[in-house]
């Protein structure tokens, strides 16, 4: 006997059919993933209630792309933050630049146990700085003791100092007169101390090597070869992008959040932290470089050798830094791989695992003034990390 069913109710016996199905058969990919998407979302939402105007995460394993958002993208209007939008990635930017020398020292165009006079002859002199001293490696792995030119372009740590001096342009060459009126922090090679003077140095190098600037070689070497279409090195121009979320920097506890969205162009126009990306073509650089697809295995090896960071320094515990790449462990045993990024008013957190199977991607667009709440988003930030990665391992593992 046959019984012909309206649509109305075979619809219904489906779903009624789904439903037993789903009572018969534990839980299984599917619900680790929906339990997944729920833990991103509420380690996202938590930043958003440490005083995050907007917080978006991505998160990527074999199994899928997950991608979370909380707060809003513009405090004026509430729009949400934009689904991958433009971001500023600070001193991921390092990891980039990092990359490119190591190219041109595995095809012998340099050594990493080059003197920064070799390239930059008399530039690093004075007050105890001394570049015949100092090596590349040491740039690159923070061990050199130069010190930083940070302060000196930061001459009014308040709004009205960033309003007043967004605007001012340095060359790479007066970043690196301002580092050196000061005395170094060690000797070179005697200690640990990051310093963005570091990079700017690298930068230049890089032009007396190739010839070419290191946002040519960076566009040539690494964006193109990897699609990277939503990555750029915008040089003194200090806009972003759209769509991108509006980022937002207190500068005094408890002070009015001042819109800090057009770049403070002393600190963020060179090779030490200018870049712009999106979360999407982050994991893809450095899930790449991980894997090997970027560097070949002996200088991937080199950026992969670590010293220790000292415990007083803001990195999580037990943290170690390689060349353009530090190495933070996880509490479910490994590590993963990164650098992180910040300026007034953003951060952005990249992390993959060991075999840059699984990558996240956190993005912050706000700042506060205060250490102690700084503190505590950076905790939540680290939480997200460890607690996303972990638990793909975890489900790679059941598989």
């Amino acid at each position: 006997m046959s019984i012909m069913l309206s649509r109305n109710s075979r619809r219904t016996v489906l779903v009624l059919a789904v439903a037993l199905l789903a009572l018969l058969v534990p839980a299984g990919p599917g619900a680790a993933a929906v339990d997944r998407l729920s833990q991103l979302q509420r380690d996202a939402d938590a930043l958003r209630d440490d005083g995050t105007t907007g917080v978006s995460v991505r998160l990527e394993t074999p199994h899928g792309v997950w991608a979370v958002r909380s707060g809003v993208g513009d405090l004026t209007t509430g729009q949400p933050v934009p689904t991958n939008g433009f971001l500023r990635i600070g001193s991921t930017t390092k990891t980039f630049v990092a990359t490119v020398l190591l190219q041109l020292a595995g095809e012998g165009h340099l050594s990493l146990d080059d003197t920064v006079d070799t390239w930059l002859p008399g530039l690093v002199r004075g007050h105890g700085n001394d570049g015949r001293r100092v090596t590349l490696r040491q740039l690159l792995q923070h061990t050199s003791g130069l010190p930083d030119y940070i302060g000196d372009v930061v001459p009014d740590l308040s709004a009205a100092g960033y309003r007043a001096n967004r605007w001012t342009t340095y060359t790479s060459r007066q970043r690196v007169a301002l580092a050196v009126k000061h005395q170094p922090s060690f000797a070179p090679g005697a200690g640990w101390e990051y310093s963005n003077t570091n990079y700017v140095l690298l930068g230049m190098v890089i032009k007396a090597v190739t010839g070419h600037s290191w946002e040519y070689e960076v566009r040539a070497r690494i964006l193109r070869p990897l699609r990277l279409t939503h990555t750029l090195a915008p040089g003194n121009s200090p806009f972003l992008p759209g769509p991108h979320a509006r980022d937002y920097q207190q500068f005094e506890p408890g002070g009015a959040l001042t819109d800090t969205t057009v770049a403070y162009l002393p600190f963020d126009a060179d090779a030490d932290g200018s870049m712009i990306s999106t979360a999407a073509d982050i994991s893809r650089f450095i899930t790449a470089l991980v894997q090997g697809r970027v560097l070949a295995p002996a200088q991937l090896a080199e950026m992969q050798r670590t010293v220790e960071v000292p415990a007083d320094r803001g990195f999580p515990r037990d943290t170690r830094d390689g060349l353009g790449l530090f190495w933070t462990p996880l509490p479910c045993g490994g590590g993963y791989w990164g650098h992180s990024g910040d300026g007034f008013g953003y951060l952005v957190w990249p992390a993959t695992t060991s075999d840059g199977r699984t990558t996240v991607t956190v993005s912050l667009h706000s700042r506060p003034g205060d250490e102690s709440t700084a503190t505590r988003q950076i905790q939540d930030v680290t939480a997200l990390v460890d607690r996303a990665l972990c638990s793909a391992r975890r489900s790679a593992a059941s598989m």
